[in-house]
């Protein structure tokens, strides 16, 4: 499985791509008020957890909790989206949340 990259190793690789997540992503639509931050982990743990994204599920955890986001919320969250997602997919997260 490749590993995900890094915020620097991604501005070497591809420096658009860094620039458009800072700016586009994470300056923009991260601060929208419709959502808070906490709502949008939440839903973008569902979606990684859903497409099997599971390289970028830790960074997205550590936001997370960042973000306001217990252990126990997280367990919680991977454990309902076992019945949507799939067992393997919310094993693999929670997989993820215990090397957190």
């Amino acid at each position: 499985m490749a590993k995900s990259l890094d915020r620097e190793t991604l501005a070497r690789v591809a420096p658009k791509l860094a620039e458009l997540s800072q700016e586009v992503l994470f300056n923009d639509i991260w601060k929208r008020e419709a959502l808070s931050p906490r709502e949008r982990s939440l839903i973008t743990l569902g979606a990684l957890t859903a497409l099997g994204r599971v390289q970028q599920l830790p960074w997205h955890i550590n936001f997370a909790q960042q973000n306001g986001l217990s252990r126990e919320e997280l367990a919680e969250a991977f454990t309902h989206l076992a019945f949507y997602a799939g067992w393997p997919a919310a094993v693999s997260a929670l997989g993820c949340l215990e090397e957190e």
